[in-house]
């Protein structure tokens, strides 16, 4: 059914695309830093909250876009389930829709899947005021283009998020952190060897020369692999303040750069201040150097994050031409006026 608010939002993008006008959209602005700095009217769908529908022994929700990320996960812990990738949250005011748009997932990511995994419908309005509709509520094999998913991480460029539908799955039983002080090399070996034994590793990270890992599964489960692999107890908190970035890394550093890499890469830049996040995959480095070269020579990407210019020429690793011209014609077929969030995500977009 649609609200009265997302007919205002539907009235106000038909306005500005008959002018013509760029629109920056927002929410909870708790990610606005994480782009660049978007010029334009502004359209809020902050008002445009609420859960629509949580059937929980379907395991799947569908909330309008400016629902409290807050509301969405007290909701599910009622009925012992959560959001399995585990989204930042960065503020009390982090929206469920803010989420998919930055595409942003936290310690669980490894082992659970992304956001992107965990969208089964999206409802938007494009550029041109048009609601739209992709996908629906259940998981289906698909040709072609997966539209709902192609929303998350693109910070709303391709459509304003009105409605999102999810999957979301079970709490663990019983979870466990435990950490070992090592070098690098040791722990990143050591880390591989387990989960290739099909230890119900749920999360690990590397910091300050200490190794520490998550474990979740049934209480039994989780004994006995503690048993075979030792390590001294630590706090289950802890990933909590790696998921909503409260850790003093973050808060302790300025210029601060994300970093994918490939989990079999070696250490990187090791003169550095990092944590090292996702068995190896991510790396947080604390860098003034440029790093987008960097993270090209050991075949990933890197993105500025939280840096002390509000409008970095390229905060997101550079596009080839053809990546570039791919997404100018997706862009193009969404927003053919380019007047959602224009250069948001790169000058060109």
């Amino acid at each position: 059914m649609i609200s009265d608010i997302s007919n205002k939002l539907q009235v106000q993008v038909k306005a500005a695309f008959d002018k013509k006008t760029a629109l920056r959209i927002s929410a909870g602005n708790s990610k606005s830093f994480y782009g660049r700095g978007v010029k334009g009217e502004e359209i809020s769908v902050a008002d445009h909250a609420g859960i629509i529908e949580y059937r929980a022994s379907e395991l799947v929700l569908t909330a309008r876009s400016g629902t409290l990320l807050s509301d969405v996960e007290t909701a599910l812990a009622e009925n012992n389930q959560m959001l399995a990738f585990e989204p930042p949250a960065h503020a009390p005011s982090a929206t469920l829709g803010g989420s998919i748009a930055c595409g942003l997932s936290g310690p669980r990511r490894p082992f659970a899947g992304a956001a992107r995994d965990f969208v089964l419908g999206t409802t938007i309005i494009n550029g041109k005021g048009e609601t739209l509709k992709f996908g629906g509520q259940v998981m289906k094999n698909v040709a072609g283009y997966d539209a709902s998913r192609l929303m998350v991480g693109a910070q709303g460029t391709l459509g304003v998020l009105l409605d999102i539908s999810i999957k979301v799955l079970p709490k663990p039983e019983t979870e466990l952190t435990i950490s070992f002080e090592q070098d690098f090399e040791t722990a990143h070996k050591a880390l591989r060897q387990w989960i290739l034994q099909g230890q119900p590793v749920t999360a690990s990270y590397y910091y300050n020369g200490a190794l520490s890992i998550r474990l979740s599964s049934t209480g039994n489960s989780v004994k006995k692999a503690h048993e075979m692999i030792g390590g001294e107890l630590r706090p289950n908190d802890l990933w909590q303040s790696l998921q909503h970035q409260t850790h003093e890394f973050f808060s302790r550093h300025k210029n601060l750069w994300r970093v994918s890499v490939p989990a079999s890469a070696k250490s990187i830049l090791a003169d550095q201040q990092q944590l090292v996040e996702w068995n190896g995959a991510l790396r947080w480095v604390a860098s003034d150097e440029d790093l987008f070269t960097t993270a090209k020579d050991v075949g990933g990407h890197a993105s500025k994050y939280r840096m002390n210019s509000d409008n970095e020429e390229n905060i997101f690793q550079p596009l080839s031409s053809t990546m570039l011209s791919l997404q100018q014609r997706l862009k193009h077929s969404f927003d053919p006026d380019n007047i959602l969030n224009p250069g948001r995500l790169y000058p060109e977009l």
